[in-house]
Order: C-alpha cells, then sequence, then structure tokens
C-alpha cells in the first residue's frame, strides 16, 4: 500500500544510510531510495583525497554493496528525479510522470556546488568538483602531469584538490578571497600551517585575490585573469567555492528554511511526517542549543541512523559531536566540534613544525572544539577530544598545552 511507504530523496550518504538503518531496526515495510544520479549511493571524501590519487579503487566509493538494496527489499531507482512534494496529500512527484504516496518521506538532497558569474567558466577544462563524474574527470585531466592547473577556492576542497594536483606533478596556482587559506575554518595560525606546507610543495598561490575571466582558445581554457590583471596560464580550472544546500523541493513544498531545511533535533521538519538528513538539514543540535548545518560525511550518517529511528517513532536526536577529516600531502588532520562557537587564537600541544600536534579552542574556559594532525593514534585524540567537549568541563590552556598531561586525566573523574 503506497500509505505504507518510506520514501527517501537523495541517493548519498544519509539516504543510504537511513534506508540501510530500516532494515536494521525491524522495519519491513516498502522501503524507496530515489537517487538522481545513475550510480548507486557512494561517500564522498575520497574523491578529494585517495580515489582522486589513484590510491583508492571504486570498492572505496559504495555506501553499501550494491547487491545489498535487493538483498533487503529496498526499491533502488537511479536516475530518478523528484520535481515536487505535496505535504498534504503526502506524495511525491516523479519527472517521469509517476507519483508516490508516503507515510514518512526522508528529504536527503544534499548539496550542490556554488556557482559564481565568471566570465568562460564554460570553457572545456574548467568544471566544478562535487560527484564521481567529476572526480574521474578531473582524474584523467590530471593524469601525466606537467600542467598548468588554478584551483579558483580556499577552502577544504580546494586546498584537498590544489595537493593532489602538485602530487600529480603540475604547476598548481591557488586563488582565494581570504588572506589565509582555511582562514575561516581553522584562523590565521593552522591556515599558515596549511599555506606552508602547499608551498613547500610547490603550490603557489595568490590571497586574497579573485578570478575576473577566464580566458580560452578554440573553446579550451588557456589562462585566468586575476582582480588584480595577472594573467595565469591554465590547462585546468576547478572552481571549488563551496557548496549551497539543495532546498528547492523544500521551498516549493512551504517547508521552512533557515540556511538549509530547518529541523529538530530528531529531524522532522515543519511538515508532519517529513525529515531532513545530511547536508541539506539544518539541524537543532542539543549541546549548543542552537541550530547548526554540516557538510561533513559524519553528519551525513549519523543523520541518517537517527532520521530511520526518528521515523520508526523511536526516541532519537542528533546529538553527536560533529568531526571531518583531510588528508593533504604528508598531513593527516581530523577534526571535532562546533565551529560556530570557536572564537580565538586555539592552545597548541605538540610541534607546527614538526608537523605532529593538537589544537583546542575554547569558550568559557571548556573545550568547543579539537583537532589532531599527524598525533600518534595511541589514546585516540579525536575520542578524547570529543569527551572533553560533551563533559562541558573548564580546563586551564596550561593543561591543554602541556604533552606530559594524558588528556584523560583532563576529563572530570568518576
Amino acid at each position: 500500500m503506497a500509505s505504507e511507504n518510506i520514501v527517501i530523496v537523495g541517493g548519498g550518504l544519509a539516504g543510504a544510510t537511513a534506508a540501510r538503518t530500516l532494515r536494521a531496526e525491524g522495519y519491513g515495510g516498502p522501503v524507496i531510495l530515489l537517487a538522481e544520479e545513475p550510480h548507486p549511493p557512494y561517500v564522498r571524501p575520497p574523491l578529494s583525497k585517495e580515489y582522486l590519487l589513484g590510491k583508492a579503487g571504486d570498492d572505496a566509493l559504495p555506501v553499501i554493496p550494491a547487491g545489498w538494496y535487493e538483498e533487503n527489499g529496498v526499491e533502488l531507482r537511479l536516475g530518478a528525479t523528484v520535481t515536487g512534494i505535496n505535504p498534504a496529500a503526502r506524495s511525491v512527484s516523479l519527472r517521469d510522470g509517476q507519483s508516490l504516496g508516503f507515510a514518512s518521506l526522508l528529504l536527503a538532497t544534499g548539496a550542490r556546488p556554488r556557482r559564481i558569474p565568471l566570465p568562460g567558466s564554460d570553457l572545456e577544462g574548467v568544471g566544478t568538483f562535487r560527484t564521481v563524474d567529476d572526480c574521474l574527470r578531473l582524474r584523467a585531466g590530471l593524469a601525466g602531469g606537467g600542467r598548468n592547473v588554478v584551483m579558483i577556492g580556499s577552502g577544504w576542497i580546494g586546498m584537498e584538490l590544489a595537493a593532489a594536483a602538485s602530487a600529480y606533478g603540475h604547476s598548481v596556482t591557488l586563488l582565494g578571497l581570504e588572506e589565509v587559506p582555511l582562514g575561516a575554518a581553522i584562523g590565521r595560525e593552522l591556515g599558515g600551517f596549511f599555506r606552508s606546507l602547499h608551498e613547500a610543495n610547490g603550490v603557489r598561490f595568490r590571497l586574497p585575490a579573485s578570478a575576473a575571466e577566464i580566458r580560452g582558445q578554440s573553446g579550451r581554457v588557456t589562462g585566468v585573469v586575476t582582480d588584480a590583471g595577472e594573467v595565469l596560464p591554465a590547462d585546468l580550472v576547478v572552481i571549488a567555492v563551496g557548496v549551497v544546500p539543495e532546498v528547492s523541493l523544500a521551498e516549493a513544498a512551504g517547508i521552512s528554511l533557515q540556511n538549509g531545511i530547518l529541523t529538530d533535533a530528531s529531524l522532522r521538519t515543519s511538515a508532519p511526517g517529513i525529515f531532513a538528513a545530511g547536508d541539506a538539514a539544518n539541524a537543532l543540535h542539543p549541546f549548543t542549543g542552537e541550530h547548526h548545518r554540516s557538510e561533513h560525511w559524519s553528519n551525513a550518517l549519523n543523520g541518517g541512523k537517527v532520521a530511520a529511528r526518528a521515523m520508526l517513532g523511536q526516541d532519537a536526536v542528533l546529538d553527536t559531536v560533529p568531526y571531518f577529516y583531510t588528508d593533504q600531502f604528508d598531513v593527516s588532520m581530523e577534526y571535532s566540534g562546533f565551529p560556530a562557537l570557536v572564537s580565538g587564537p586555539p592552545t597548541i600541544r605538540g610541534s607546527l613544525e614538526g608537523k605532529e600536534f593538537l589544537a583546542f579552542w575554547q569558550r568559557d574556559g571548556r573545550v568547543v572544539a579539537g583537532m589532531s594532525v599527524n598525533w600518534p593514534r595511541p589514546g585516540e585524540p579525536q575520542k578524547m577530544v570529543k569527551q572533553l567537549i560533551s563533559a562541558r568541563t573548564a580546563v586551564s590552556p596550561a593543561a591543554l598545552s602541556d604533552p606530559g598531561v594524558p588528556l584523560d586525566r583532563l576529563l572530570p573523574q568518576a
């Protein structure tokens, strides 16, 4: 019966995880997963890291093995575009003319690359980066090395792609609006650490600078003109200036929006029976009492689980501490915490020069975020960081910076 359907719109990590969780929790009714891309749901982090570099194969991408869906009675429809939602009728409309009723609906619509009105952005050799197809095109373009690559955008994706392009043996220039790359995310000191890392590996920076025009010849890119008038030779250009949440379906359906699809801590939207998870959801977080929208994979993973359990009527809330990671050259970094709560410089334990350190951000004496760079795994530093954040206990900067004080000693003692 149509009224028994649980429909999931979005074939990414949040949507696939929700489908798997529904079955793991014992739900035996119909589950329909509508994926707009032609590929089964996959994870995105490897696309800008090990998969792009050819260090990981296709088996690193699927959220769930391809055969799982049929084996578990989940109807996976690839290339399925949803054109509208009718909350009152509890139905979704598809581009092929079909209409599907639902008992519960999960919007896991993700995000799309931010577009900038840049002359020449339609030239061959110019692209954005979001999907596995984007990754495969860029990997083919990077193969062989020896070309000029310009990255527009100094955030995490731009920096990861610059590192990959440099590793392939290209001449790489990165443009960004910040004075320091990643400055808005982690501050000047640590942004400077990543800049130095890139410069030591041959990446050149133009900061702050923006692209005024992309030039080409015979339909193919040849260069990028900066706002200062400098012409940068370019055989490949990637525009990586962030993403915007995909909320068009929710907006047309009259669902409340605020920097994404507004939800409570159980990922319920303003429309009965409709939930949202992943990049598109701006969820109330019990820890802060504020709404937070995260574009990182751990939020999609945990959000898919919470949404599935909430759709089944369970008492589920998205209360995990946000987490993400990056790999650039010989640096592996992990970050846990709430960037919106961060202000001021971090407390450092270890050595930036030695490329092995922890960084802690505090508010009112309490740890609200922490980063580990190449830190030895014994003690699992990110586990300790999350526990310090969750403890809400004041910690002295001196203790945080002292390598002789074990992190677990800073936690409340039973």
